[in-house]
């Protein structure tokens, strides 16, 4: 997907958000002049482009494919959209109050809240604008024509693998999440070329997942990864990877945002499964609604039990 098709509010994805949305995919020398322009935004505007390679510590032709890659020609028009960004408030004391901002003991639970909800729209927008929804279209045709579907996760990343797994099943695919590792390398081990299977973590490297993942493999399956770094362990590892872009910061609100950017990736692939067979999809979800009614309360009888109050 391409970044600029993810806009602001005043219609342009914004040069640190842009940042952000590649950080991960970038290469180590890249990442260092990522790095420098988050924590000073307005950095291009006093220096040339040697300069700034020189403040980076890496060179004017690295900082040209540094301003390629967030899809700029090149340094002449990253530093027209630097200027503008500035013009719109977005120079560095205002990205670090504001947005960029790690968690302190005295703040106001106000600025808790502000600095938090900032982190997760960013993290949603840096997802947007770099997972491959040719990639999720064609990872949903497998699902939806797959024999069985394993989904391997563990820690905060196993309520992620459950929670795609409660979606699916819901329209018909056989689908199993795995949290424990001895009982997904048993499913794993078991999975043929008619099979996907799907591992989640944030970092890319979690162990157990890309153990499992791992085996999966070499069964057979068609695996696909949804983690923050294409170049991580379990990126590599997979047929596909989909990335959902949190910064690993301690303490920062952005680390919060890992499940929401990883549920934003994972609800993409259910609606695109959905999309495959839509009137069986909606069938089925109305069939399962239909069966769990009668162990809900109604609002007319919440209304006429005292004990509801």
């Amino acid at each position: 997907m391409e970044l600029d098709s993810v806009e602001t509010a005043d219609g342009t994805l914004r040069m640190v958000e842009r940042i952000q949305a590649n950080l991960p995919q970038m290469s180590a020398t890249m990442s260092k002049i990522g790095d420098l322009l988050l924590a000073e935004p307005a950095a291009p505007l006093e220096l040339s482009i040697t300069e700034l390679a020189d403040r980076a510590g890496t060179s004017a032709a690295t900082v040209t494919r540094f301003c390629r890659q967030l899809g700029y020609p090149g340094y002449v028009q990253f530093r027209v959209a630097v200027a503008a960004d500035s013009g719109r408030g977005e120079a560095d004391d205002q990205w670090r109050d504001e947005i960029g901002r790690t968690l302190s003991p005295t703040d106001p639970p106000q600025a808790v809240l502000r600095t938090l909800l900032n982190a997760h729209i960013r993290s949603l927008r840096a997802t947007a604008g770099t997972v491959d929804v040719a990639e999720c279209a064609a990872v949903a045709e497998r699902i939806a024509n797959s024999r069985h579907l394993d989904i391997y996760g563990t820690g905060g990343s196993a309520a992620m693998a459950d929670e795609l797994e409660n979606r699916l099943y819901r329209i018909g695919v056989n689908v199993h999440s795995w949290g424990d590792v001895h009982a997904g390398l048993a499913s794993a081990s078991i999975q043929d070329e008619r099979t996907i299977a799907i591992g989640i973590s944030n970092s890319g490297r979690t162990k157990e997942t890309i153990e499992m993942l791992a085996r999966a493999k070499a069964s057979g399956a068609f695996t696909v990864a949804i983690t923050n770094r294409h170049t991580s362990p379990l990126g590599q590892l997979a047929d596909v990877c989909l990335t959902a872009s949190v910064p690993e910061q301690y303490l920062h609100p952005a680390d919060l945002s890992a499940k929401h950017s990883q549920l934003f990736v994972l609800d993409l692939i259910y609606l695109l499964v959905i999309q495959q067979d839509f009137t069986d999809s909606v069938n089925k979800i109305a069939a399962s609604a239909r069966a769990v009614s009668g162990h809900r309360r109604f609002a007319s009888a919440d209304r006429n039990d005292p004990s509801a109050s």
